[in-house]
């Protein structure tokens, strides 16, 4: 049977991937889980089954190829698994236990970790990365379980794990799942030079404008490339017991229009979790901007600051270039910052590193 590393290095040589020392050297890594799974299933009757294998947390820079590499393992692993954002993940865990408690459970998360670890071995997380106080209580006690059943978790995240949380409400009581992962998974950092989210916006417009039928059809075009051509699924953030639902969002890419974003009564706690969870924001029919629409103005000020500090790609269709957007009315000054910052984050160079 073919290795990980073979298969990898076939894949290269008739040109279906491309050649990184980076991620060849994690592979390793990856091989060792699989073995070890398969170890576990291949067990007799008579003989005691070998313990799971570590699992692995791969964290790196945005566009490293973390994404590619999860799909490449997980393809090629044949037993009960299965492959999810880590958000929506967490969504389904909070229902969960939101049913368990109509059903006058006691430990609502008892029965639900109790599920996940009944139906798979191998839990693949892509982008963890936690910024609700409600999910920093849950998932040590969760993670906690599924190491517990023999569930080997394999998980990509842009930061390494002493940064999960960083700064958060009573981050003390966190601080125990950082030990308890370090002590269950191999940490491994992906720190290849190529960001291969960049290259696949190399010479590509990313601010279109009007926004009319063609640049839709751009932006569609720039969505297949980011995602493979997945079909877009919406993504509820969780923000202050708050649900803010992102109407299209697929492995770190989100989609939404100037309306669904700046339309709606949100605020900076919402563009700053949206920012956290997206790498690459694709914003369509940005309108022109005044006195008529004030208030959705200052949204996208706020939403614009929060993707700039961030380091959020920005993608957008708009009815006129930034420093055209808003030309009278109050705060028509003030949006000479965010106009230039708009072009900033035209530069082909900018962005993903953080």
């Amino acid at each position: 049977m073919e290795t990980l590393p073979e298969i990898h290095a076939r894949l290269v040589s008739d040109g279906t991937l491309t050649a990184d020392p980076a991620q060849e050297a994690v592979l390793p890594e990856f091989e060792r889980i699989r073995a070890g799974l398969a170890a576990r299933a291949g067990r007799s009757w008579f003989r005691r089954a070998p313990p799971p294998p570590k699992g692995l947390y791969l964290w790196g820079g945005v566009g490293r190829g973390k994404s590619m590499l999860m799909d490449f393992f997980v393809e090629h692993v044949d037993m009960p698994r299965r492959r999810v954002h880590f958000h929506a993940f967490m969504q389904e865990i909070h229902a969960g236990m939101h049913a368990a408690r109509k059903r006058g459970e006691e430990d609502a998360l008892a029965p639900v970790a109790k599920g996940v670890a009944r139906d798979v071995q191998l839990l693949a997380f892509d982008e963890m990365q936690i910024t609700d106080i409600t999910d920093a209580m849950i998932v040590g006690r969760l993670f906690e379980s599924l190491f517990d059943a023999g569930v080997v978790v394999v998980t990509t995240s842009n930061r390494p794990p002493d940064d999960l949380y960083k700064d958060g409400l009573n981050r003390q009581l966190f601080l125990p799942f950082i030990a308890l992962m370090k002590e269950r998974m191999v940490v491994h950092e992906l720190a290849g030079p190529t960001d291969y989210r960049q290259d696949r916006l190399a010479g590509s417009p990313v601010y279109f404008t009007p926004a009319d039928a063609d640049a839709h059809a751009r932006m569609d075009e720039i969505w297949g490339r980011l995602t493979g051509g997945a079909a877009p699924a919406p993504h509820v953030l969780h923000v202050n017991k708050r649900q803010v639902e992102i109407p299209a969002f697929h492995n770190g890419v989100a989609r939404a229009t100037f309306h669904e974003l700046c339309g709606r009564p949100l605020g900076p706690a919402d563009y700053l979790a949206l920012a956290d969870a997206a790498r690459v924001l694709m914003l369509e029919r940005i309108p022109q901007l005044g006195r008529s629409n004030f208030n959705e103005a200052k949204r996208f000020v706020t939403l614009v600051d929060a993707l700039y500090e961030a380091g959020v790609r920005l993608i957008a269709s708009a009815a006129a270039k930034p420093e055209y957007l808003y030309l009278e009315g109050e705060g028509s000054f003030e949006f000479e910052r965010t106009a230039s910052r708009l072009r900033e984050m035209q530069a082909a160079d900018w962005g993903g590193d953080t």
